[in-house]
């Protein structure tokens, strides 16, 4: 069994392969010089704590040796020989599978406008990338953060809990616009600026120069910004180059069907890389969340092992900010019903039914301790297609838990 990434989804695969009772050749390959690590922690902890922690590690060279995983870490796969059943490294080399695994994750989309030589832009994936950003971050540094998404306003978070000096331009009317509905987003842009932030929506970066060893962004309206760094957060683009060149059907990802397979049967896939069908939705989805990728990790391996079963988890994202949390749970479209849920100085809930009254979603932004409560029942709610009354949900005196029942 031969497993390409070692993020989050390679990672949990490799050793769910020997926790399903596979005793044959495990490899896990990664094309960083380190052992797999978590990367959740690179734009809080990495970035925030006043003493830079290290890698949260996936799994220890103790626990890989006790499984039995032959762990390659800093190579590149280059090619896929599916008639061989081969995979080609850069330097020749070739290794034999009897089933694969693609994990190969995702990558930063990159900003398509000018950029000057010499300007001083960055974008977070990797730890590296986490070590050069954090150089940065002191107070006096000016970090402009282009994205208000996920990793920019975490980003932006740590930056301005260090002393620097923060804004982030969203070229959309608002932050956080594909993740979650206005309401919750006014909640998380509330909380940056009452923390120091400068936050402007609807504002288009025309090109960035470069002057005096700083950059300047400047937009669409003329007005500039100077910075010390550009932490750029417009999204991801999945790698699938591996898979499209090996034939695989690619569309938003590498294809999978329901049991994470793709079009070649000994080959499967997890994680950011692929899309695949979600009975929940009737529909393909890719997603890309920590907790997705190491449960499809998991739920590949079982299969590639012969489980055969469908990947029916409920997509599940969360991202601190501050002293709070961002929750979701399912995913919602344009014409599902919200109900709010008002926890009061704890947080808010916004529960999502669908037309024909099945809850779908839930988002919610607040203290740890209520807003994860509140969403785990929620997703068993989801995940059991219940369909609650909306006066019932919208009662924060009555117990969520009960309504499991």
């Amino acid at each position: 069994m031969v497993v390409v990434g070692a993020g989050e989804a390679g990672t949990a695969a490799a050793i769910a392969l020997r926790d399903g009772g596979w005793t044959g050749s495990v490899v896990l390959i990664g094309n960083e010089a380190m052992l797999p690590y978590e990367r959740p922690p690179l734009s809080k902890a990495v970035l925030s704590e006043e003493t830079l922690p290290g890698p949260k590690l996936l799994a220890t060279p103790e626990r890989l040796k006790k499984l039995g995983i032959d762990y390659l870490e800093g190579r590149n796969v280059e090619s896929i020989d599916r008639a061989a059943h081969t995979v080609a490294f850069s330097d020749g080399a070739q290794l034999a599978y009897q089933r694969l695994l693609l994990a190969t994750g995702a990558r930063p989309r990159k900003l398509s406008i000018p950029a000057a030589v010499g300007s001083r832009i960055a974008t977070l994936r990797t730890y590296a990338d986490a070590l050069a950003i954090r150089q940065f971050i002191s107070p006096g540094c000016e970090l402009v953060v282009i994205g208000g998404g996920f990793i920019g306003l975490e980003v932006a978070a740590s930056a301005v809990s260090r002393g620097a000096s923060v804004t982030v331009i969203e070229a959309g009317p608002r932050l956080l616009t594909r993740a979650v509905s206005a309401p919750i987003a006014e909640l998380v842009k509330a909380k940056h600026e009452r923390s120091g932030v400068r936050i402007e929506t609807g504002a288009t970066v025309e090109h960035i120069d470069a002057k005096e060893g700083r950059s300047k962004v400047v937009l669409a309206d003329g007005r500039t910004h100077l910075a010390d760094l550009v932490l750029v957060g417009v999204g991801v683009v999945p790698n699938v180059e591996l898979a499209q060149a090996a034939g695989l059907a690619v569309d938003n990802g590498i294809v999978l069907d329901e049991t994470l397979a793709s079009s070649d049967p000994h080959i499967f896939a997890a994680g950011d890389c692929c899309s695949f069908p979600h009975r929940l939705y009737g529909e393909r989805i890719r997603l890309e969340a920590w907790r997705n990728a190491q449960r499809q990790g998991a739920a590949a391996a079982a299969n590639m092992l012969g489980a055969n079963r469908p990947f029916e988890d409920v997509p599940w994202f969360w991202s601190d900010q501050y002293d709070q949390t961002l929750q979701i749970a399912g995913l919602s479209r344009e014409e599902d019903v919200p109900v709010a849920r008002n926890l009061g100085a704890k947080g808010q809930i916004l529960f999502y039914l669908a037309p024909y009254g099945r809850l779908v979603a839930a988002c919610g932004f607040g203290s740890l301790g209520a807003i994860a409560k509140e969403i785990r029942f929620a997703e068993m709610m989801i995940g059991r297609r219940l369909a609650p009354k909306p006066e019932v949900l919208a009662d924060p005196a009555v117990n969520i838990k009960s309504l499991l029942v």
